[in-house]
């Protein structure tokens, strides 16, 4: 199940109605979809898409999406540091970026105009979106395994606008380690949440 991080309040939000409350003013919502008995382990694309398939019209309709695809990521795929070094750096999109974690977990940090820094670890079952032109990055937890479903505007998909000077140097990933740990300004390590 998602969760928030707000190192610099030193906040953990883990219900999911507040959790909702705390998204809404960024743009941003969570939904919990089923996967248990939905989808087998070995489940192929496919097989994903299809069981999916009206929860993804929905967003379709919604959202103005044209085509949907399921992302695997694991420690075997091959070029993962070059495919993760993308993502893992603050930017934008020009359109929203959503996904669906079918299994596997991850961290996507937002940087709003409008608030602190926050944290959103999505695992099996969780639906996020993050805005066009908000500033973020993902970090894949330390299994560095995550199995998403995506959905695009545009079939050629999302491109990294990068921010100069960002401040994901700043943030250690959520989901790596015993502790979350942030790295401001050269102080000593900050444990902000326990596992």
């Amino acid at each position: 199940m998602a969760r928030i991080q707000v190192p610099d309040q030193n906040r953990d939000i883990s219900d999911v109605e507040e959790m909702r409350e705390f998204l809404k003013p960024f743009g941003i919502w969570y939904e919990k979809w089923d996967v248990e008995g939905r989808i087998g382990p070995e489940a192929t694309d496919e097989e994903i898409l299809s069981a999916y398939e009206p929860e993804i019209n929905r967003l379709k309709a919604e959202g103005g999406f044209v085509t949907a695809d399921v992302i695997n990521v694991k420690p075997t795929t091959p070029n993962l540091d070059t495919m993760l070094n993308k993502f893992n750096k603050e930017h934008t999109h020009s359109e929203d970026e959503i996904r669906f974690t079918v299994y596997g977990s991850g961290v996507f940090h937002i940087n709003p105009e409008n608030g602190p820094v926050f944290a959103i670890t999505v695992e099996s079952g969780d639906l996020v979106n993050v805005p066009r032109g908000t500033q973020h990055w993902f970090n894949l937890c330390d299994n560095r395994t995550i199995r998403c479903i995506r959905l695009f505007e545009d079939m050629s998909g999302w491109t990294p606008h990068y921010i100069e000077n960002g401040v994901d140097s700043k943030y250690a990933p959520v989901c790596w380690g015993p502790s979350y740990m942030t790295k401001a300004e050269g102080v000593a390590f900050r444990s902000v949440i326990d596992n």
